[in-house]
């Protein structure tokens, strides 16, 4: 196809990034890398593909750009050629839009610019709200160059003529005997050498001048673009608000839904009539696998009838045998999930430690993952020794210790008189333990057996916490906190991970457990699976997913809370989080929803019914809620946390040093305390020389088992190793054998007498 060639655009108008084109049936949607440039449309498989094989390009001079829905839209040039497109969002969608939108019309102009005064110069095209000054200093510039090139030709034909002759010269010269014409012959070369000395000096200086107005012009020219180019950044950022707003007012305008937009969308349909849309280049691609396609919503949200809203008597009594709730729930008011806490300021009266606010800066030193890597696939993660440059200045014990930052919600659930209510705390606080997660993709360090880690903030914040490494393989740790507002927690968690070449997976087992101390309600839960991505190429990032059943073990109520993880194809905001709360007879009170690293919201359920079938035959719930009300939110990072391995507040004093506390802290662990100040080098040295420390005390207690056995079999390695602060015990409640504090730490600690602990460091 014969197509006018268009002038060179400048950098702003080149746009690029990843679409998912329609290919066909058996493939569906794929991944593509598209360029957009000089009014046309190109894509590859890759972005390494652009140097050799482009798989199609069409030109939107002739091409119609019509858009199907909120992400995905059509190119066409009249049937020879038609794209499907679809992108990641609406938000996105739309800066194609723009960007497509606005190559056409460039290309458009273009091509009648061309078709009017053909190909003898390219012209510039004007500046869009410029004028015509802009234009006109840019024409005078060219003229001014052009002159210059022209005074440039002129030597260069001048270097040429007297160069020849200067041969010619030379060439006489060598053929001639000495005699009476050698001195005119001389003279003849002399003379032409100086006419070609000083026409090189004029080139030379010619070519300076160009050169220079070349440089100060092109300063001025890159001073403008850039303008362009910032302008084009706003216009941007207001397009995208646009994009945002508009969804907004159209959700809002359906009502479907009173959770977060990504509550009620459908799951992605299959693409019908749209038969014979893909590219013969495309069908003979390898085959390429992305996420799989997100599941169904299990239920769905519409708003309750407004009788509900009415609190007259006769509502009231009717909507107490609806919901089924005891006495002391039928006049619960709908915002008092939501309402504040009591001030804490009565707590602060007394002068507290100031806790510090900051750490040295992470270095920046460079290390080569894949070569220690990739002898490790298929190991536990525990077993694989890492440099303390994958790590965080903080133990395994710390990061347990960082599920109580958000200890209000516990607080608030020790005040609640409905068990119903009281679970929506304990849920929103299980989900507020991952949203430290998001941003730390360091590895924390792998506890010594016999390593504790105490967090006393009795005065502060009214609990106390101590965690205890009770065994080494399989890594396990024990935790306990306890609170002056009436509950406690307590909790082992042994981790197993293994490494699958381009992420990690860990999966916590062992269970986390609530009591309250008022109302006995006794509560449990297990921890989902977090995976690191990335760990080859790219940038880390963090997944949490998942489903968590919360319990509570005295009234037989439970909540479902499920983790959906990050999928290409999901409209859903990402990291979403959505959970029910129902009763012993699984009647449904609560709905909550949200993300697990930025907030939380509940609605109550006034009513529920079947609806239709989803996606894949299942049918889903549909409740009747009052409005969303927020039950928790992520406090925000520090400034510069960034700098200081995204640590929050409560992350940046956990291994702040403090006196009295027990030599087995692990603010006493020496490679922890060498990293955290900027010594990598003799962190990694340290490191060795614990683990080879641990080692010897190992062998040395299997040699003591082996004496003390009457009969041991051979062979076997027994390590009678006994945990200091807590006992093993069968829990009646899990049915699993756990560790429990046993007490005498904090008498210890008081009375400063550490002689029971071991030498590990």
């Amino acid at each position: 196809m014969s197509e006018p060639k268009p002038p060179s655009p400048t950098a702003g108008d080149t746009y690029k990034g990843w679409l998912f084109k329609w290919t066909n049936y058996i493939k569906g949607y794929q991944r593509r890398w598209f360029v957009l440039s000089n009014g046309l449309l190109s894509y590859y498989r890759t972005q390494a593909e652009m140097g050799h094989t482009c798989r199609g390009t069409i030109n939107l001079a002739t091409a119609n750009i019509a858009v199907e829905d909120s992400c995905n839209f059509v190119i066409s040039n009249g049937g020879a050629q038609t794209y499907h497109l679809k992108a990641n969002s609406e938000v996105e969608r739309q800066r194609w839009i723009t960007a497509l939108e606005l190559a056409k019309a460039k290309a458009v102009h273009m091509q009648a610019e061309s078709d009017d005064s053909g190909d003898d110069c390219p012209a510039v095209p004007p500046t869009p709200g410029q004028g015509g000054g802009r234009n006109s200093e840019v024409q005078s510039t060219l003229r001014t160059l052009s002159s210059k090139v022209e005074d440039l030709t002129t030597c260069n034909d001048l270097i040429v003529k007297h160069g020849s002759a200067l041969q010619r010269s030379l060439s006489e010269l060598e053929g001639i005997r000495v005699g009476g014409d050698m001195g005119e012959k001389i003279r003849q070369v002399t003379e032409r050498a100086t006419l070609f000395r000083i026409t090189s000096n004029a080139m030379i200086n010619a070519c300076r001048d160009f050169l220079s107005l070349a440089q100060s012009h092109s300063k001025r020219w890159q001073k403008a673009l850039q303008v362009e180019r910032d302008q084009k950044i706003r216009l941007e950022e207001t397009l995208e608000q646009l994009a945002k707003q508009h969804n907004h007012l159209e959700r809002a305008f359906r009502g479907a839904t009173v959770l977060p937009p990504s509550f009620s969308n459908p799951a992605l349909g299959n693409k019908g009539g749209v038969s014979g849309k893909g590219d013969a280049s495309d069908e003979d691609d390898e085959n390429e696998f992305f996420d799989a396609m997100e599941d169904p919503a299990e239920f769905i949200t519409v708003p309750a009838d407004p009788k509900y809203h009415r609190r007259s008597g006769s509502n009231v009594s009717g909507l107490s045998s609806e919901i089924g709730m005891d006495d002391q729930s039928v006049n619960f008011d709908e915002l008092s999930l939501a309402s504040n806490p009591e001030s804490p300021q009565a707590l602060e009266l007394e002068p507290v430690r100031q806790r510090r606010t900051r750490i040295p800066d992470k270095p920046n030193y460079y290390l080569n993952l894949w070569s220690i890597m990739k002898n490790c696939i298929g190991k536990e993660l525990s077993k694989i020794p890492m440099p303390v440059n994958f790590n965080e200045p903080l133990s395994m014990l710390q990061r347990l210790s960082e599920d109580l930052e958000y200890y209000e919600l516990l607080d608030k659930a020790a005040k609640c008189q409905s068990s119903l209510e009281q679970m929506c705390y304990v849920a929103a606080f299980t989900v507020s333990s991952y949203s430290t997660t998001v941003h730390r993709t360091g590895k924390p360090f792998n506890p010594l057996l016999g390593e504790t880690f105490e967090l006393d903030r009795l005065r502060e914040c009214g609990y106390r916490s101590l965690c205890e490494q009770v065994s080494h393989h399989p890594p396990a740790a024990a935790h306990h906190a306890m609170s002056e507002k009436g509950w406690s927690l307590r909790q082992e968690i042994t981790l197993a991970s293994k490494f699958r070449g381009k992420y990690f997976s860990i999966m916590p087992l062992g269970s986390i457990q609530c009591i309250f101390d008022k109302s006995n309600n006794h509560y449990s839960w297990k921890k989902v699976t977090t995976t690191v991505h990335n760990i080859i190429v790219g940038k880390l990032w963090i997944d949490q997913s998942g489903e968590i059943d919360v319990v509570n073990h005295r009234t037989g109520d439970r909540c479902h809370l499920k983790f959906t993880p990050y999928s290409y194809f999901s409209r859903d905001v990402p990291r979403k989080v959505t959970g029910v709360v129902t009763d012993k007879d699984g009647k449904a009170h609560y709905v909550l929803s949200g993300t697990w690293d930025e907030k939380m919201e509940f609605s109550r359920v006034m009513q529920s019914s079947k609806g239709e079938n989803g996606t894949e035959g299942k049918q889903r719930t549909v409740y009747q809620t009052l409005k969303a009300k927020e039950i928790w939110k992520k406090n925000p990072l520090p400034e510069g946390a960034e700098n200081m391995y995204f640590f929050s507040t409560l992350a940046l004093t956990l291994n702040e040093p403090e006196d009295g506390v027990a030599p087995t802290d692990s603010r006493r662990r020496p490679d922890q305390r060498l990293m955290e100040e900027g010594h990598w080098d003799e962190a990694n040295a340290e490191k060795q020389r614990l683990e080879e420390k641990q080692r010897m005390t190992r062998r040395e207690r299997e040699r003591e088992a082996v004496k003390v056995a009457s009969s041991p079999e051979e062979g076997t390695h027994q390590d009678n190793h006994q945990a200091l602060w807590f006992e093993k015990i069968d829990d009646p409640i899990s049915g699993e054998t756990l560790h429990v504090y046993k007490g005498g730490y904090w008498e210890s600690k008081d009375s400063c007498n550490w002689d029971m602990c071991p030498d590990i460091f």
